[in-house]
């Protein structure tokens, strides 16, 4: 099978298409050609040079048949007989293209009867045009050999003045009746501008001739605007602003060309063709883009630490590192650096530090929501040959901005799906690569655009849904969290005053107390972040809006009493600590999306016959821990083993209607079953959180931060943690490290040796 590529050229089934000899081998690479040869025809969206080639520069659908003469004149005759899809292209290294075809169905929509009676006009048509020619004669004999439509359109492909997207519009069109009728206007167009120009005429040539007429009255008047378009330059034509545009845009050459042919279209179709709009579109698109690359400028480093401080309170990491790329960006005079990938709780300020950092940069700000994303072309945009065509969202981002380098936030990548539209995460790939994105292609534009200069920052809640491919190439920064004085904070200098001034509210009418804020934080919320104090101070705000309505002379101070008499919601109830210990019950800890929580492993013996029962909806990778954990308690305590043999063992961990899962609760299952079997009962105001190997090591866990916050909210006073986690008590509130003694283990025996639970044989 040899693929050929052609450009411009009328493909349908059932005709006779000649190629060169030279262009056919070629093609052919080391297979050569002879006669019965089945040949692929299939059509490029550009006349590209065969080296410069992908798998995206052909048209999904093309025409099998067979070669059927290689004449000594250089020619190879090939006869078209069906439509074929065109799937899996390659391009092999010897230029040759390869690929995987299916017959396409048609839909046989045109009796013979009428085929016959369309051929038989048309052909009358050629033979009436060809007599106003000296070679009239001669050409009757060739006309007369034609005996299909489609012989007619592939013999007079080359002399129709047709695009080449039109061209390849035939060969899509499944109904053969709408094909043979666009196959006639084509042709008749054709035969029309020829009799205008030798004064043949008919009753049809008349109405042909009409239309043309038309046309050259527009272009005088086109030429009539352009003169007084210089007289009165306030009055200039969508074709002159589109060309001054693209010449004074700054587009590399690539865009330049595609801009140009875009526009000759538009100026050849004229306003009142179906495709003007679309044309439209894509020009008023390309040129409102900005080609120019920014010029560098220095970054105040300190003025830009001073924007961060005064937009966000805490973070002090994240303004760290922010900092060193800016420094990094002064250094070298370019954008640089790692892609920012922010992850962390809602509400912690992932996005809207994002706008911090564009006002500290001197930059626009963009931002694109990622969530809910399943189709490749959201990102890399839709191809023009579909209705309703769009930019991606990144180009779309890029066009608001009306700059090339401003900060994007890239929000939610971590809720990104893939579908059959292909996968979204990959196309982010070639955005964020900046080895790549430099000459990122989107298909709407279908031109290269330098992205190198974007400040690319994405957030996401977990890192657990992004590809790996796509999280190598960014730069993890945690979010973890703020502390009740953190957000006590937030709350007197960011959100009080916003709201107030939403509601309309002035400073002198209204003053919320600290001691009201800390009831808020403390009673009405939950989360690592403040976006949902945030709507709890809203919610003050408008019940105190109605007083300040009535009495505006009046100023509120708003207290502890106040916040619960005028909330509309009762006080969360946290976990607290067991106000009775017991045996077989130990405080742990866990991570949730909206921050840290202490949670209780509850065992009891049952009579029975050694079975496990585990209630509390755990995750299966929370059920391998207490299966561990048993064997491990066996081991310590072998004088207790006969227990599990003579009862059941039930493990509970309350809230059964919240799902669990995780490894982190090993130690905790470990020490509980141990009190169990032992009787000896844990102070529940000490708490513990690692994984546990049946060597009896303790491993590291993630979400520290986040569940110490949790254990120092709820009166914890002491809590065992991973040895290997002590690195990461560099992201722990000093307050909260303050308040907590944290002692580090790497063996289960260190905790039960600690907690009292006394153990007869060392692991």
């Amino acid at each position: 099978m040899i693929v050929v590529p052609v450009y411009n050229v009328i493909l349908v089934p059932d005709s006779t298409v000649y190629f060169g000899l030279e262009q056919m081998r070629r093609s052919a690479g080391d297979k050569g050609i002879s006669v019965g040869e089945r040949v692929i025809a299939i059509v490029d969206k550009e006349n590209e040079n065969i080296r410069d080639m992908t798998s995206e520069s052909f048209y999904p659908i093309g025409v099998a048949g067979e070669i059927t003469e290689i004449n000594n004149q250089g020619f190879v005759r090939v006869k078209t007989l069906y439509r074929v899809d065109i799937e899996n292209v390659e391009i092999a290294y010897d230029h040759t293209v390869r690929v995987s075809v299916t017959k396409r169905e048609e839909i046989d929509d045109m009796t013979a009867a009428v085929e016959q009676e369309k051929l038989k006009n048309l052909l009358q048509e050629m033979r009436d045009y060809a007599k106003g020619f000296e070679w009239g004669d001669s050409a009757g004999y060739w006309i007369d050999q034609i005996d299909s439509i489609g012989r007619a359109a592939s013999a007079m492909s080359p002399w129709i003045d047709l695009s080449n997207e039109k061209r390849y519009e035939i060969l899509a069109e499944d109904s053969r009746l709408r094909r043979a009728e666009l196959i006639e206007e084509a042709l008749y167009d054709f035969l029309e501008v020829g009799r205008i120009t030798n004064e043949a005429m008919s009753s049809q040539q008349k109405e042909h001739q009409q239309m043309y007429r038309e046309q050259a009255i527009k272009r005088q008047m086109e030429h009539l605007q352009r003169e007084l378009d210089e007289m009165h330059p306030e009055n200039v034509t969508d074709i002159q602003r589109f060309a001054q545009k693209i010449a004074e845009s700054g587009m590399n050459e690539t865009a330049r060309k595609e801009a140009e042919k875009v526009l000759n279209r538009l100026k050849q179709e004229g306003n009142q063709s179906a495709e003007a709009g679309l044309l439209y579109d894509y020009l008023d698109f390309v040129t409102g883009l900005s080609w120019t690359k920014e010029e560098a400028h220095h970054i105040d480093l300190e003025e830009a630490r001073r924007i961060l401080d005064e937009d966000h309170y805490g973070l002090d990491k994240v303004k760290d590192r922010i900092i060193q790329q800016i420094a990094v960006m002064n250094l070298r005079k370019q954008q640089s650096g790692s892609i920012l990938l922010f992850v962390g709780a809602p509400g912690t300020g992932k996005t809207s530090i994002g706008k911090s950092i564009a006002r500290a940069l001197g930059r626009e700000y963009s931002r694109v929501s990622l969530g809910g994303v399943h189709d490749e072309s959201d990102i890399r945009g839709h191809r023009r040959t579909y209705i309703g065509a769009m930019p991606g969202r990144i180009m779309d981002g890029i066009s608001k901005s009306g700059v090339s380098n401003p900060v994007m936030v890239l929000d939610e990548v971590d809720k990104l799906s893939a579908s059959y539209h292909g996968s979204p995460a990959s196309a982010l790939l070639e955005v964020l690569d900046p080895e790549q994105n430099n000459t990122f292609t989107d298909h709407y534009m279908n031109v290269p655009y330098d992205l190198s200069d974007v400040l690319f920052i994405c957030t996401a809640n977990t890192t657990d849904t992004i590809p790996e491919p796509l999280l190598n190439r960014m730069e993890v920064i945690q979010f973890s969290g703020y502390t009740p004085i953190e957000k006590l904070q937030i709350a007197k200098h960011h959100l009080v005053p916003k709201s107030m001034d939403s509601m309309g509210i002035a400073s002198g009418q209204m003053e919320v107390t600290d001691e009201a804020l800390e009831t808020l934080i403390s009673d009405y919320t939950m989360e690592a972040g403040v976006r949902g104090l945030r709507k709890r101070i809203d919610t003050l705000c408008r019940q105190f809006a109605v007083k300040v309505s009535s009495h505006p002379d009046q100023k509120f101070i708003v207290t502890p009493e106040e916040v619960r008499e005028e909330m509309d919601s009762r006080p969360i109830q946290h976990s607290k600590i067991l106000p009775e210990p017991r045996a077989g019950v130990v405080t742990g800890l866990a991570w949730t999306p909206v921050g840290g929580e202490i949670l209780y492993i509850e065992t009891m013996f049952t009579k029975g016959k050694g079975e496990l029962i585990i209630t509390g909806q755990l995750g299966d990778v929370m059920k391998e821990s207490a299966r561990i954990a048993i064997s491990l308690v066996k081991t310590i305590f072998p004088e207790y083993a006969d227990k599990f043999s003579e009862n059941d063992l039930h493990i509970h961990v309350p809230a059964g209607a919240v799902p669990k899962d995780g490894p982190s609760a090993g130690i905790a299952l470990t020490t509980a079953i141990s009190s169990l079997v032992t009787g000896k009962v844990v102070d529940p105001h000490i708490a513990m959180t690692g994984e546990v190997a049946l060597r009896g090591a303790v491993t590291p866990i993630g979400g520290l931060p986040e569940k110490l916050m949790a254990a120092e909210r709820a009166g914890i006073t002491k809590v065992f943690i991973p040895e290997d986690n002590v690195f990461d008590l560099k992201d722990v509130a000093e307050e909260v490290k303050e308040k907590i003694e944290i002692i580090p283990v790497s063996k289960v025996m260190d905790v039960l040796s600690a907690v009292g639970v006394n153990n007869t044989k060392a692991v």
